[in-house]
């Protein structure tokens, strides 16, 4: 079976909170929140197929097949519950543990993510220009859903590092990844989520707006749904004051 690959951070006898990155990015994503979740929780910041350095992997074009290679991480550390936050296709992730595996997960945290993010034409053709001219290809429309033109000129050399970290994805890894997208639907999975769940949207995110987010806390009992002004797809890395605190709020009470 193939093994996905993780970095872990912070003190091994706490609590295990593990981290799901996006489509085109690798664990730095989330290196703006790993100082302060770190001094609480014992991170597992897993790497997609094919993206951070990680090989890509037969198997892995379907949810719950990257799902199960979480499941399969998660073991291989002894590891039998934990928190989980995902953003986007991480986060998509994170709705079918959730469902599928309640016993394994404890809490839940959405960012920036979709129960179902149609048209699967999209997709497709997405993960054939990839396979075709490569992964520069599509940095510049990656970038600008990722971040606002605003941030993009403030923070140049952070902007063009993520930019670096999609270009250096392996393509196969990247396109599966696509082909999970296309094919999912967790809308009918989100009523059996029992796991105490935080949604967060970014108010001018392209690719997975706030009204995704609504949906997807409409479904689950009891989700919480935050909306933060201002941030796009990647909100984390463009609020990480308000989503860390989100965040240390929901994990360390739920």
């Amino acid at each position: 079976m193939y093994e996905l690959t993780a970095a872990l951070d912070g003190p091994p006898d706490a609590p295990v909170l593990v981290l799901g990155n996006s489509l085109g990015t690798s664990r730095m994503v989330w290196d703006r929140q790993v100082p302060a979740l770190s001094a609480w929780f014992r991170l597992m910041r897993y790497e997609l197929p094919g993206h951070g350095g990680a090989a890509a992997g037969p198997g892995l074009d379907t949810i719950s097949g990257i799902a199960t290679g979480v499941l399969a991480l998660l073991d291989s550390h002894g590891i039998e519950r934990a928190a989980y936050c995902g953003i986007s296709l991480g986060g998509m992730i994170g709705m079918w543990l959730a469902s599928h595996e309640p016993d394994r997960i404890d809490s839940l945290g959405i960012v920036c993510s979709s129960a179902y993010l149609p048209p699967a034409e999209g997709w497709r053709a997405r993960a054939d220009q990839v396979c075709r001219s490569g992964m520069a290809s599509i940095t510049e429309q990656s970038i600008g859903r990722w971040f606002t033109p605003r941030f993009t000129a403030a923070e140049p050399e952070l902007v063009a590092a993520f930019a670096a970290e999609l270009e250096r994805a392996n393509p196969d890894g990247y396109a599966g990844c696509c082909l999970a997208i296309a094919d999912m639907d967790l809308r009918g999975d989100l009523g059996s989520i029992t796991a105490p769940t935080l949604v967060i949207s970014g108010a001018q995110d392209p690719s997975t707006p706030p009204e995704h987010g609504a949906v997807i806390a409409a479904g689950i009992s009891g989700a919480r749904h935050v909306v933060l002004e201002g941030a796009a797809h990647l909100a984390n890395v463009m609020a990480p004051t308000e989503v860390t605190a989100a965040l240390l709020s929901h994990f360390r009470v739920g």
